[in-house]
């Protein structure tokens, strides 16, 4: 079965720099990504073969999703491969500059779905509030800027 793709995307008021400094800041990810709290283990997540451990889920119902760093071109692009039991596949966060004083942010994902069929409908269960927890997070991340950085 062929993995489920998505993208999105949020214009963030900071530079290139800075959006990718938050985005690899994995402790503080928690703050905006929804239901999401990570850690870095492996050289604290930062740089090619670092290793992230991200907890997702409401309560304490939740899973681990394990990550190793697949590419780190600093201050563009890190992007990750799921290693759990759950989740497998890649993801990629993309930081483009649009000008001086402006970013893109680019949160994209590769998932194999678990469970085969059932997961296939599964997801179109779950797509439409997935997508809608990720864009809400996406719109935090870029908020957080207009909050603590005014340019």
């Amino acid at each position: 079965m062929s993995p489920v793709e998505l993208s999105l995307s949020v214009e963030v008021k900071a530079n290139q720099q800075k959006v990718f400094d938050k985005v690899v800041d994995w402790e503080s990810q928690g703050q905006w990504m929804l239901g999401t709290k990570v850690s870095g283990t492996k050289n604290n997540g930062q740089g090619l073969g670092g290793e992230i451990n991200a907890w997702t889920g409401f309560w304490k119902i939740g899973f681990n999703d394990p990550m190793v760093i697949t590419q780190w071109i600093e201050p563009k692009i890190v992007d990750v491969k799921h290693l759990g039991r759950i989740v497998k596949g890649t993801g990629s966060m993309v930081v483009e500059k649009i000008d001086e004083n402006n970013s893109r942010f680019i949160w994209s994902e590769s998932i194999d779905l678990p469970l085969g069929f059932i997961g296939k409908i599964g997801w179109i269960i779950i797509k439409p509030f997935f997508v809608s927890g990720i864009k809400f997070s996406l719109n935090k991340f870029a908020l957080t800027f207009a909050q603590t950085d005014p340019k």
